[in-house]
């Protein structure tokens, strides 16, 4: 197949899709596919089609580590001359003459189901969820009420915007951009006057911040391939917070898989789990992350529409727990869109 891998972009994910993209490159090279990793904002001069930028553009072998520091869009931006459009140039028209488009997009347009809406008018397969899925995954507080209509246990919340009162919010809890990933811009909070430091932080990287209930207990995560759930993950950072450099700088987290708990819990897990992948309409794959506190009560914290397929990501592991290498993940990706 001819196969575009849209990557990068300007979500404060960029090195993580970066990463992940190049990784999804090579295997698919590996699997005897003609592979073009683009970067969705940057695009492509001079290369209107799939078979004259693979002729010119094409490499090998994709490499990209992800860096300890988030990215510095603003230096991006400049760099393209403050271009206005999230897509660059000639991506459409790539996207549209190959046979595929493999999404190695985390948080923005990648995520938020605009890219999704894109490409069924212009008639681009993709991988991943749906338009409507994507955006319901993405809106933290939106999926979390969705959740919570339909049984599923998950921790309070309250969405908070720039101004709003905090006065009578409680403390200790957890501060996260609504609609954002990978970690970035999340915060622990246990006073109140770290509370205004982290919602602070947080709005700069969404108009709207979700406050959380802070739950103690275990981590866990479970990938959903189709309609079925992948062995249990169990992560378990070094600082107490599966933040940023925690899960892409190797070393720095433990992850175990299958996680080291009961057949009752990890079957209850991967119930709750595929039970959120269709409450928000979520199809191919996802990736369902949980708490479960020192009474094994279970608590879902968020989907993920297009995980992490960096070196150190978690759905890969889960996969290879099941017996799924990492390239025969990819063309089963690519098999679960069609």
């Amino acid at each position: 197949m001819n196969i575009v891998v849209l990557a990068g972009g300007l979500s404060d994910e960029r090195d993580v899709s970066l990463s992940s993209g190049s990784q999804i490159a090579n295997a698919l090279i590996s699997r005897g596919h003609r592979v073009l990793l683009i970067d969705i904002y940057i695009g492509v001069a001079d290369h209107e089609n799939f078979e004259d930028a693979y002729h010119d553009l094409s490499i090998s072998k994709y490499e990209y580590a992800v860096p300890k520091e988030e990215p510095d869009l603003e230096l991006l931006r400049k760099k393209q001359n403050y271009q206005k459009s999230a897509i660059g140039p000639h991506v459409i028209s790539i996207c549209q003459s190959a046979d595929f488009c493999f999404l190695a997009l985390h948080g923005g347009i990648g995520e938020n189901g605009k890219l999704q809406a894109l490409f069924d008018i212009y008639g681009v397969a993709y991988s991943g969820s749906g338009y409507a899925g994507s955006l319901l995954a993405m809106d933290k507080g939106l999926s979390k009420q969705l959740m919570a209509a339909n049984g599923v246990t998950t921790p309070d919340w309250i969405i908070y915007y720039a101004g709003d009162d905090t006065s009578n919010i409680p403390v200790p809890c957890v501060v996260k951009p609504n609609d954002n990933g990978s970690s970035i811009g999340v915060e622990l909070v246990f006073s109140h006057h770290d509370l205004a430091n982290a919602l602070k932080n947080a709005c700069k990287y969404s108009k709207s911040v979700l406050i959380e209930q802070m739950v103690e207990g275990r981590e866990f995560s479970v990938g959903i391939l189709g309609e079925e759930a992948l062995p249990v993950i169990e992560i378990i950072p070094t600082n107490g917070f599966y933040d940023y450099n925690n899960k892409y700088q190797d070393g720095v987290a433990t992850e175990i898989t299958p996680a080291a708990i009961s057949d009752e819990l990890t079957a209850s897990l991967q119930k709750e789990a595929l039970k959120v992948h269709k409450i928000l309409g979520l199809s191919g794959y996802s990736r369902i992350d949980f708490m479960v506190d020192s009474h094994l009560h279970i608590f879902c914290i968020e989907a993920n529409t297009l995980p992490g397929m960096t070196p150190t990501s978690l759905l890969p592991k889960e996969a290879k727990a099941k017996g799924i290498d990492y390239p025969e993940l990819c063309e089963k990706l690519i098999e679960l869109s069609q």
